[in-house]
């Protein structure tokens, strides 16, 4: 790290410092005006969990997403005198330095820490996406919450796209996407619960090819699951055409129960919305080999496996992502 890049630094953690009060209490309305929506309506809660990350990748010039920046100024559940609020020292201080902190600009070189996560599984399912595009005929983005890659696909592409999410959280977001003049004459939407076993069977009717090869991505949402829905979708996905791909994260199953002070908040968090964390995999040394047969016991063979946070004999991976070909 230069000199330059050392002030400029210095300089954005000063102003974040001072901003931090402010931003703490605009936090804390934030969450609050988010719980209370979800419970009003019944829209899902935690699907603002990636869609934040990623409206401040955009703000922040390191992963440009336009549908998500015209989304994030209409959605009802989020304040936007908070929003302003607890981004406003992070934001002033990249116009004042231009620096970018480390959360938001994945990838760099190592392994990226939990903290990272939601920015560096982004990234990590962007370039899965991309590296398998030119094979596909159909991406289907199951729990998709406000997942903005259908509306970025390039103009004119063959690629059918279905989103999948249930049946109070789907209308809201299409009711959010049409006041934020985004084109969703691209998308299929399929109203419908993972934890459901007909979920499959309403994408068939909705136009879906399982003799097709297909990219199904899956972020932010096998936590949410009991492990027979997450069994189930992965072994109903193998059963597709021979040639596609499933995309998505996990957390380990020691993360699920650890007993830490932030785990223990971050819990509470989870619970107050509804949606409690359920599902984990065993993340024991070597992982790579445990998820392999995991994958192995659904019928998919393990093509690519990254850790959040490094492994070692007495410190385990907290969370991983994976992709799997049929």
């Amino acid at each position: 790290m230069n000199v330059r890049t050392i002030v400029a630094a210095s300089v954005f953690r000063g102003i974040q410092i001072v901003g931090f009060p402010l931003a703490l209490v605009a936090y804390v309305l934030f969450v609050v005006k988010l719980i209370m929506y979800s419970r009003r309506s019944g829209a899902s809660a935690t699907l603002l969990a990636s869609f934040y990350t990623r409206w401040m990748q955009h703000q922040l010039g390191t992963r440009r997403d336009e549908p998500c920046a015209r989304l994030m100024m209409v959605l009802p559940n989020v304040s936007q005198l908070g929003l302003r609020l607890v981004t406003g020292p992070t934001l002033l201080a990249h116009r004042l330095t231009g620096y970018v902190p480390r959360i938001y600009r994945y990838p760099y070189e190592g392994v990226p820490p939990m903290k990272d996560q939601p920015a560096a599984r982004t990234t990590f399912f962007d370039a899965a996406l991309q590296r398998h595009l030119a094979g596909i005929d159909q991406l289907v983005i199951l729990g998709a919450g406000l997942d903005t890659r259908a509306y970025r696909l390039p103009a004119g592409t063959r690629i059918r796209c279905f989103e999948v999410d249930t049946p109070k959280t789907q209308p809201f977001k299409r009711e959010m996407l049409k006041w934020a003049g985004v084109d969703t004459t691209r998308v299929t939407y399929v109203p419908a619960d993972l934890e459901n076993a007909d979920w499959f069977e309403q994408l068939v009717d909705a136009g879906f090819a399982p003799d097709k090869p297909s990219f199904f991505l899956w972020e932010a949402v096998t936590m949410y699951l009991d492990r027979e829905a997450v069994e189930s979708t992965l072994r109903k996905i193998a059963a597709t055409a021979t040639g596609s791909v499933v995309a998505f994260d996990y957390f380990s199953a020691e993360l699920i129960e650890e007993r830490s002070l932030f785990m223990r908040y971050a819990r509470a968090v989870i619970r107050a919305t509804g949606e409690p964390w359920k599902f984990g995999i065993d993340n024991t040394p070597p992982v790579r080999t445990r998820v392999a047969a995991f994958l192995e016991s659904c019928g998919l063979s393990l093509e690519e496996q990254r850790n959040f946070g490094q492994e070692t004999d007495r410190k385990h991976a907290m969370a991983g992502f994976v992709t799997a070909i049929v």
